[in-house]
C-alpha cells in the first residue's frame, strides 16, 4: 500500500495541477486577508467590524465558502484519469482495484489537509495584521480564531475527499466538475428559499460546514430577502460529525463503485 501512495503522490506532483492548487489555496486566503484589511464595516451591507466577535466570524467564515475549490481539485485529479486514459495503467499495476482507488483517498486526503493549511495559515497572518494595522484587537481570542482556523483545514481536506469520491463516480471530468460546482453555487442556496425544505440545509455538506465555523451570514441573508426566518444550524460538533459522515460516504463510493465497472 505505501508504495501505491508513493506513486499516488508522485502523480500527483508531477503535474501542474498541484501548482494550481497551491495558488489557489494562498489565493484563497489572501483573499480573507484582503477581507480583513476592507473591513466588514465597509461591506454593502455594513457588518459590524473586526473588533467584535461576528465581524471576525464574517471574515474567517468566507473561507467555509471557498471549501468547494479543493473538492474540485480533488474531482479534476481522479476523474482525469478517465479522460487521459491512464486508470487502465494504473490498474494493471495494481490488479486489486480497491487498493489503489484507498491510496487515492490517503493521497488526496493528505493534500487537501496541505492545502487547507496554507490557505489558513495565509488568512489568520492576514487576519491578525489587518487588526494590528488598524489599531484594534480581534473580536475573538486568538486561541478560538486559530480554532476555526484549524477547522477550516481541516474541513477543507474533507471537502477534498468529497471531491474524490465524487471524481470517481463520474468519467467525464468536465460533467463532474460542472455537477458539483453546480451543487455548491446553486443547489444548496436554492433550497434555502423553499420553506419546507430548507430544513435539509444544516445536514448538507455546506450547513454543516456554516456550523462548523460558526458562519451564519449566507443563511441570515436569504432568510432577509425570502422575509422567511432564518433556519437554525446544527452545533458545532454536529456540523463536524456531518461532515466526518459525508467524508466516509466518499470513501466508501470512492473503492467500492468502480470495482466491477470497465474502465476503457
Amino acid at each position: 500500500m505505501s508504495a501505491l501512495v508513493l506513486a499516488e503522490w508522485h502523480r500527483l506532483t508531477s503535474a501542474r495541477l498541484w501548482r494550481w492548487a497551491v495558488l489557489a489555496a494562498i489565493g484563497s486566503g489572501a483573499f480573507t486577508a484582503l477581507l480583513a484589511f476592507i473591513g466588514p464595516e465597509n461591506f454593502d451591507p455594513p457588518l459590524p467590524g473586526l473588533h467584535t466577535a461576528e465581524g471576525t466570524r464574517v471574515v474567517l467564515g468566507v473561507l467555509g465558502l471557498l471549501a468547494f475549490v479543493p473538492a474540485l481539485l480533488g474531482t479534476s485529479a481522479v476523474a482525469a484519469e478517465h479522460r487521459h486514459r491512464t486508470i487502465a495503467t494504473t490498474m494493471l499495476y495494481a490488479p486489486r482495484r480497491w487498493t489503489a482507488l484507498l491510496a487515492k483517498i490517503v493521497t488526496f486526503t493528505g493534500a487537501g489537509l496541505a492545502y487547507g493549511a496554507i490557505t489558513a495559515v495565509v488568512a489568520g497572518a492576514g487576519l491578525f495584521t489587518a487588526a494590528a494595522a488598524k489599531g484594534s484587537t480581534l473580536g475573538l481570542p486568538p486561541g478560538e480564531v486559530l480554532a476555526l482556523l484549524v477547522r477550516i483545514a481541516v474541513t477543507m481536506g474533507v471537502y477534498t475527499l468529497l471531491g474524490v469520491g465524487f471524481g470517481a463516480l463520474f468519467r467525464n471530468q468536465v460533467a463532474a466538475l460542472v455537477v458539483l460546482g453546480s451543487y455548491f453555487y446553486v443547489v444548496e442556496t436554492a433550497l434555502m428559499l423553499v420553506p419546507g425544505v430548507k430544513a435539509l440545509y444544516p445536514y448538507l455538506p455546506g450547513g454543516a460546514t456554516a456550523a462548523l465555523t460558526g458562519f451564519t451570514y449566507l443563511a441570515d441573508a436569504v432568510a432577509a430577502q425570502t422575509g422567511q426566518a432564518a433556519g437554525t444550524l446544527l452545533p458545532a460538533s454536529l456540523g463536524g460529525a456531518v461532515l466526518v459522515g459525508y467524508a466516509a460516504l466518499a470513501a466508501l463510493a470512492a473503492v467500492a463503485a468502480p470495482l466491477r465497472r470497465d474502465i476503457t
